[in-house]
């Protein structure tokens, strides 16, 4: 089976950084909140930032679905869901925080 040009990225990235699977989609979920509550007005308090995860998150996962159902015939999807749902969680638990005031010294 022929590897896909996504996943000869993906892979390259993994062995380059020497991370695992999951720890990248932690810290690319991580990375796009940051950026992302940086240009939003509102910063961590703003429902864009976790747009943006779950966005790039979604994309993602469209990519590993068309290369599954092109090369397996059948999409992954609880795969998917992990990915999506390791990629979400600490961008989600920032966003909670920030929101009920508990970071950055904030007032709800």
């Amino acid at each position: 089976m022929e590897t896909s040009t996504a996943q000869t990225i993906k892979l390259a990235i993994s062995e380059l950084t020497g991370l695992s699977k999951d720890a990248l989609h932690i810290y690319v979920g991580l990375a796009v909140f940051l950026v992302a509550a940086a240009v939003s007005p509102r910063r961590f308090r703003s429902i864009v930032p976790l747009i943006a995860v779950a966005a790039v998150a979604i994309a993602g996962e469209l990519v590993d679905m068309h290369e599954d159902l092109s090369t397996l015939g059948y999409w992954r999807w609880v795969s998917s869901l992990h990915d999506v749902l390791n990629t979400l969680f600490w961008p989600a638990v920032v966003w909670l925080l920030a929101r009920s005031g508990a970071m950055f010294g904030q007032k709800s």
